[in-house]
C-alpha cells in the first residue's frame, strides 16, 4: 500500500489499526508544522523538541480517540498545543526571543522562525528597520499570555481560519474572537509604548 497516496483521515484510520508506516506518514507530514507551531509557543528550540515529540507519542497513543469528521491537522495541533500551554505553566521561560537562544539555531532556521516584514527589494535601512520591527514584535509575543498569543500565531502566523483556531483551542469561537482581538490590542499597545 502506498500510504503517501492517502488522505489524512485514511492514515489515521489505518494508524488506529496498528499501521506504523500510517503513522510515520503522518508524522512526515506534520512533524514541522506541529514544531512550528510549539516553538513559536514555548520559544526554545530544545524544549520545544521535547514537546513536539511528546506531543507525537501522545498522539500515537491516542489515535483512536481522533475523529474523522473533524481534520486531522485541527487534532493534531490542539494535542501540541495543550501540551505546549501545560509545559509554558510549568515552568518560566526566557520569552525575550521567539528563535530560543542566539545559538539554538542556524541563521537560515532562525530567519525561517521570524515574524517579521519580508525584505523583496528593501533598500538596506528598510531592511534594517523591518529587522527592529520583527525584533519588537517577537519581544511583544512573548509577553501576550498564552491563551492569546496561541490564538494571535494560529490565526495570523500558521493561517488558520477562525474556527481551525477554536477548535485547535478547544474554546468557544467567541472566546477565540476575544482572545484575538485582546492579544492585537496589547500588541499594538506594547509596539506604540516600544516606540515612543
Amino acid at each position: 500500500m502506498d500510504y503517501a497516496q492517502l488522505d489524512d483521515r485514511e492514515l489515521a484510520a489505518q494508524a488506529c489499526e496498528g499501521r506504523q508506516r500510517a503513522f510515520r506518514e503522518l508524522l512526515s507530514r506534520y512533524e514541522r508544522p506541529v514544531f512550528s507551531l510549539v516553538f513559536r509557543m514555548v520559544r526554545d528550540r530544545e524544549v520545544a523538541e521535547d514537546v513536539a515529540q511528546e506531543a507525537f507519542v501522545k498522539a500515537f497513543n491516542a489515535i483512536h480517540t481522533y475523529n474523522p469528521s473533524y481534520k486531522f491537522s485541527s487534532w493534531i495541533f490542539k494535542v501540541a498545543n495543550n501540551m505546549a500551554i501545560d509545559r509554558l505553566r510549568k515552568r518560566e521561560l526566557d520569552t525575550v526571543s521567539i528563535h530560543g537562544s542566539p545559538t539554538a539555531n542556524s541563521p537560515e532556521e532562525e530567519e525561517r522562525s521570524r515574524i517579521t516584514l519580508t525584505d523583496r527589494g528593501e533598500a538596506p535601512d528598510e531592511y534594517v528597520e523591518n529587522r527592529e520591527l520583527g525584533g519588537q514584535i517577537e519581544e511583544a509575543m512573548g509577553r501576550l499570555r498564552p491563551e492569546y498569543r496561541t490564538a494571535v500565531l494560529l490565526r495570523h502566523v500558521e493561517g488558520h481560519s477562525y474556527d481551525e483556531v477554536s477548535e485547535i483551542m478547544d474554546v468557544p469561537l467567541g472566546t477565540v474572537k476575544t482572545y484575538i482581538h485582546r492579544g492585537r490590542a496589547e500588541l499594538k499597545e506594547m509596539l506604540a509604548g516600544a516606540t515612543a
